[in-house]
């Protein structure tokens, strides 16, 4: 049987059955300090798809750097067919700072697909989108909400697009939501070059979701299993099906004031559904946030001090909503801890 060839990355082979860390430079601090995009590559014996994940995009979205680490530490990752890419923090810059943007403000994920000589999120885009989106035939970005918000673990999904359609109920979260792509977003970079990228959503800013880390590990597993890429040792098997939903809305504080919200994500609302009030400090004036549909509810605010038109609950909207949230438990408790004890 003939070896497989190495794969290169930044002039490095990484020889079949072999992994290695590869870091590709990307600038420099004006301290003199050099930075890096570190990209993990997992190159099995056995022909298959290449794939990356990546995570950390925004610098504050922390909880994909952990999901990245429990994967490349899981029992599976010993016998792989194909290559893996695992980035976990894209944006260097912000991950230090603890920013969701880059030093200049710039959003790294509407900055896609980046020039050699542009600015720097445009030199980091063009950087990641060469080095390894450009090496890659599918690809699994991970996210988390915004600093002061929660997810539920979700999949967003590219409209019409059949192939993501199956690797994100190979993935298996609770809820799907259909997402356009958004002009300079990692995703619409990547699929004007063929490589379709699935979008995970789970957890909050700058904070680890212990819950939502093992969901995105189980679901990185069954997509790769879906792929061929590893067999089903070791693979959490899905147990709930996903519910696509039709459409997702926010609703916002209508006033500014004091925000108390009665319901958690994951949990089933309908028509009428008180979902949270707002009130001023003196508790003399209340206003009530109420659903318009039946659905389930993807994200929502932690933050109690709010102003007018913020937003405050995000939903999903579904008949299913029921079924969507006893999906909940019945995913995440599925979901086992990999971490020392699964150490290669």
């Amino acid at each position: 049987m003939m070896r497989r060839e190495a794969f290169t990355i930044n002039g490095h082979a990484v020889a079949a059955g072999t992994r290695r860390t590869v870091d590709v430079p990307v600038s420099t601090l004006s301290d003199h300090t050099p930075v890096d995009l570190s990209v993990h590559v997992i190159h099995g014996r056995r022909p298959g798809p290449v794939l990356f994940v990546s995570a950390a995009i925004h610098g504050d979205e922390v909880i994909g750097v952990e999901i990245v680490r429990r994967l490349l530490r899981a029992a599976p990752m010993r016998s792989l067919a194909g290559t893996l890419m695992a980035v976990p923090i894209v944006n260097s810059f912000g991950f230090m700072n603890h920013s969701r943007y880059l030093p200049d403000r710039r959003d790294l994920n509407r900055s896609f697909p980046g020039l050699s000589e542009g600015s720097m999120a445009s030199r980091l885009a063009h950087i990641f989108m060469t080095e390894v989106v450009g090496r890659a035939d599918v690809g699994i970005d991970l996210h988390s909400a915004a600093i002061h918000r929660q997810n539920l673990p979700q999949i967003r999904l590219t409209p019409d697009n059949d192939r993501l359609a199956a690797l994100g109920q190979a993935f298996g979260t609770p809820v799907i939501v259909p997402s356009k792509l958004r002009e300079g977003s990692l995703r619409m970079a990547a699929e004007a070059t063929g490589v379709d990228v699935l979008l995970y959503e789970g957890g909050e800013g700058l904070r680890f979701d212990e819950l939502a880390v093992r969901a995105g590990v189980s679901g990185i597993l069954r997509v790769m299993q879906h792929l061929g890429m590893i067999g089903a040792r070791g693979v959490p098997k899905l147990r709930h099906a996903p519910v696509l939903a039709a459409s997702s809305h926010w609703y916002r504080a209508p006033v500014g004031g004091v925000f108390r919200g009665y319901v958690p994500v994951g949990a089933a609302v309908s028509p009428g559904t008180v979902l949270g009030v707002v009130s001023d400090p003196f508790g003399e004036i209340e206003s009530e946030i109420t659903a318009e549909a039946r659905g389930i509810i993807i994200g929502r605010s932690n933050m109690p001090a709010v102003y007018e038109g913020e937003a405050l609950f995000h939903i999903a909207e579904t008949p299913r909503a029921d079924h969507a949230a006893e999906g909940v438990t019945a995913h995440l408790e599925a979901a086992p801890l990999y971490d020392e004890d699964e150490i290669i």
